[in-house]
């Protein structure tokens, strides 16, 4: 794992003893589930392709709750957390939609149908999580109560994609549409099997629901943003091929298990 994580872990561990230091309260937890990537690979919109190109994440979760040891009521702190995430992912992709299925029999179609990659994402961020409807002291009250969020933040994501196709060798125009062998970005091809460290915005929707006085169960959709194209290890040239004009970005349906710490 690359320095950027180790430096952002070591902040992060630093906030939390600040936070054990300054009183107040803390809680961690779990998450996993479903994740889709929205890449290179397949048509962008089509639903075969955001089915077919689903991994799975998991995820641990650390809060700083400013409410639950602070008599000083006032609007932050009762309605705003600070949530740091350390996470892992992996999606195996391939081309879905309609270039795959026009013509199957045919060579462009064949080729697209045999190339196949792996993108496997470690990241490491914080977000800023908002609960308009409910102050934080009532919803810790309150069991079997539901409280909607909304978070957003960052993270670094370290990244390992690789390509190839079950025709052999990728490199060659036998195996490989053209669109795919032109150079890109400083790489040789608009493919490439590497490692890398990526920034990505953060966004996210989901409710609380208190399952006891010191546990909550959570449900989250996310929204990832990266600031490469490369997640996937395919990245066309942008200056031919005007269609790949976005970066990868991913999404998130969490389950998770919050529990709450005691200092």
């Amino acid at each position: 794992m690359p320095k950027h994580l180790f430096i952002t872990l070591f902040a992060l561990l630093g906030i939390s003893t600040a936070v054990s230091a300054q009183g107040l309260a803390q809680e961690i937890g779990i998450y996993a589930g479903p994740v889709t990537l929205q890449s290179d690979f397949g048509e962008r919109n089509n639903f075969d392709n955001n089915v077919g190109n689903t991994g799975f994440g998991i995820g641990i979760m650390h809060f700083i709750n400013f409410s639950a040891n602070n008599n000083r009521e006032n609007y932050f702190t009762e309605h705003f957390k600070v949530r740091s995430d350390l996470s892992y992912s992996k999606t195996t992709l391939k081309h879905h939609g309609q270039w795959v299925e026009y013509k199957p029999n045919g060579v462009f179609a064949t080729q697209l149908r045999n190339m196949h990659a792996s993108s496997s994402i470690v990241s490491l961020g914080a977000q800023l999580e908002f609960s308009p409807f409910m102050k934080i002291h009532d919803f810790e009250n309150t069991v079997g109560s539901f409280s909607p969020y909304g978070a957003f933040g960052f993270q670094v994501s370290y990244y390992s994609a690789k390509v190839g196709s079950h025709l052999g060798d990728i490199t060659l125009p036998a195996n490989t549409p053209g669109k795919y062998l032109t150079p890109s970005d400083g790489r040789a091809h608009g493919f490439s099997t590497e490692t890398g460290v990526a920034l990505a915005a953060t966004a996210a929707v989901g409710v609380h629901y208190k399952l006891t006085d010191m546990s909550d169960l959570m449900f989250e959709t996310r929204f990832h943003m990266y600031s490469s194209d490369w997640i996937d290890g395919l990245n066309p040239n942008k200056d031919i091929y005007k269609e790949n004009k976005s970066n990868d970005w991913q999404v998130w349906f969490n389950f998770g298990y919050i529990y709450y710490l005691e200092f």
